[in-house]
């Protein structure tokens, strides 16, 4: 590993925390206009990372893009509206996560034009903080939207089920699948999209059936274009 892999590693692992932290409060923050104080009883109305960080989801963001945090506890009979505040509760997370990228890759833009030729001409320290910057804001927005997009797959426990589930009844099959088969199935995908990286350093074929790689381009390429087209027009 070089330094400058070492580097990368710190600043995807810095990135996570300005990922994670603001779904998981984008979720209590929702609850709670929807009538619902059970995140602030718990302590997770607030944006310290601590409290909202899952080891496993965590090392799986930092690693491969996408991941987790610990679910915030809601109690959906406190609802004002059950079924609107399901909905609400479910897509709040993500929607942070867009204004997040939104924003961070304005950051990336201005400092790449106007901060990081300069940086790295100065010294050998400022070219590595450089370096650091440069990759933290671009994991900090690639990882938004990858997040955004993962976290909408229709799986139980990921949000895009709570999306269904508010829209839905109880007894319709589909939402009965994906409620006893959607972890098993999600840990498959990470298992496979785990394997698929390690094995694209042997065999070239190995990227293409990366079914969670297929999700961070779509991330990136596709629900970052507004985005990117946005800012680098302005």
């Amino acid at each position: 590993m070089t330094i400058n892999d070492f580097i990368a590693l710190l600043a995807g692992i810095a990135a996570v925390i300005f990922v994670l932290a603001p779904h998981e409060w984008g979720h209590a923050f929702a609850a709670t206009k929807c009538g619902d104080g059970t995140p602030a009883a718990y302590g997770r109305l607030t944006l310290n990372p601590i409290k909202h960080l899952d080891p496993v989801g965590f090392i799986c963001c930092a690693l491969v893009g996408f991941g987790w945090a610990k679910p915030v506890p809601i109690n959906p009979m406190n609802f004002k509206n059950y079924r609107r505040g399901l909905f609400f509760t479910a897509i709040a997370g993500v929607a942070v996560n867009y204004i997040v990228a939104f924003f961070a890759y304005l950051l990336y833009v201005l400092f790449v034009r106007f901060v990081l030729v300069p940086m790295s001409a100065a010294s050998l320290f400022t070219e590595y903080l450089g370096f650091f910057l440069w990759q933290f804001l671009w994991c900090v927005f690639s990882y938004s939207l990858g997040v955004f997009v993962f976290n909408l797959l229709p799986l139980y426990p990921l949000d895009g089920f709570r999306v269904v589930e508010s829209c839905t009844r109880q007894v319709n099959p589909v939402r009965r699948f994906l409620r006893n088969y959607g972890q098993m199935i999600l840990i498959i995908l990470i298992v496979e999209s785990f394997f698929c990286d390690i094995l694209s350093n042997y065999v070239s074929w190995a990227g293409y059936c990366d079914i969670l790689g297929y999700v961070m381009t779509f991330a990136t390429q596709i629900i970052g274009y507004p985005i990117r087209a946005a800012w680098d027009w302005i």
